[in-house]
């Protein structure tokens, strides 16, 4: 049953999420909209598009969000399988499940530790410029009172 509702999932939201869909859409509101003076924009003809918007509505709600599921559990298994296969903290797999305030402090962590980290790389970027710098530099100007020789 799994299978064949995410089979149906996946292709009605491949399906409704296509540029024909949404020319369907449009044409089915132009239609509606055109055929208004006819019904004298009776309640009637208010209702037709206002319960059918809200069944789609309510169908493609669940769909989209079984995708979602699907999708960001797929991603959480990418992103684990990375984390082990790295030489990163393994305290970051499955933090999905986390509180958000277990969240929140892990952030704060990688916060600090991201600052720190980009001390170092100025301090790093800081000592390389320095060894960088030419000879002719750090010699003392030349005194403005010294001849060219005369050319020969």
């Amino acid at each position: 049953m799994e299978k064949l509702f995410a089979k149906f999932a996946n292709a009605t939201a491949r399906a409704t999420g296509s540029p024909l869909a949404f020319l369907i859409c449009v044409a089915s509101v132009v239609i509606w909209a055109s055929v208004g003076p006819v019904f004298k924009f009776s309640e009637t003809w208010q209702l037709v598009i206002n319960t059918g918007t809200t069944i789609v509505t309510f169908l493609m709600v669940f769909l989209i969000q079984n995708t979602q599921n699907r999708d960001g559990a797929a991603l959480q298994t990418k992103l684990d399988e990375l984390i082990l296969a790295s030489s990163a903290e393994n305290q970051f797999i499955g933090i999905e499940k986390l509180t958000d305030k277990e969240l929140a402090a892990l952030h704060a962590h990688c916060a600090t530790q991201a600052k720190k980290s980009q001390a170092w790389l100025e301090k790093a970027q800081s000592e390389r410029e320095k060894r960088r710098k030419p000879a002719s530099a750090k010699a003392p100007p030349r005194s403005r009172t010294a001849r060219a020789k005369p050319a020969s």
